[in-house]
């Protein structure tokens, strides 16, 4: 377990000692993992496709999310689903073996993801995998693309009373020449 992790299941486990005795609306059908959203598809099966775009605060990266999921008949509050991203961001600096150089980065990622809810308060966890391709900027004899694959992997709680809900998640690809997409994001949400 890594020190910097620590503190987020000291978060995650006061959340969930919070959130118990509270009174939610939150319908059987909000997968732990699930955003604000409305479903892109909902399946006869249960089957609940949502998709997302991805941008970043700095404007530098964009994208969008696909995620599928589903919950077993006969473990309700089990979530489960299968999540693909696509990530393009231009002018990423990025120190490499031939030096400091500036890539344009394009991701494509697949991750499982596997969350509990526990009343209004769902608890998930993600990995999975990423193909990346860096383009160099600059065109001179020295400036060399770079690919690879890396190692996704995250977490995340969602905690919904009545119509506010709120996010945390944090997301971490294992590549240096990624490390501008890992975030941890935060959000509350109050439709009126």
């Amino acid at each position: 377990m890594q020190p910097d992790s620590r503190h987020f299941i000291a978060l995650a486990a006061l959340l969930a000692a919070v959130s118990l005795p509270c009174q939610a609306d939150v319908g059987p059908e909000t997968p732990a993992y699930g955003g604000i959203a409305e479903p892109l598809v909902l399946l006869d099966n249960g089957m609940i496709v949502q998709g997302d775009d991805v941008e970043s605060p700095d404007g530098f990266t964009s994208g969008f999310r696909l995620t599928a999921g589903f919950t077993p008949r006969t473990l309700p509050r089990l979530d489960l689903a299968a999540e693909f991203s696509y990530r393009h961001s231009d002018d990423v600096p990025v120190a490499g073996e031939s030096g400091r150089q500036i890539l344009d980065t394009t991701s494509l990622g697949g991750s499982l993801l596997a969350g509990v809810r526990l009343g209004p308060l769902g608890l998930y966890a993600k990995s999975g995998l990423a193909e990346w391709y860096g383009d160099p900027v600059a065109l001179n004899d020295q400036a060399q693309g770079s690919r690879g694959t890396a190692r996704i992997s995250g977490f995340g709680a969602r905690l919904q009373m009545r119509n506010l809900v709120s996010r945390l998640e944090y997301e971490a690809i294992d590549a240096p020449a990624l490390d501008h997409l890992n975030l941890m994001t935060a959000s509350i949400h109050y439709p009126f």
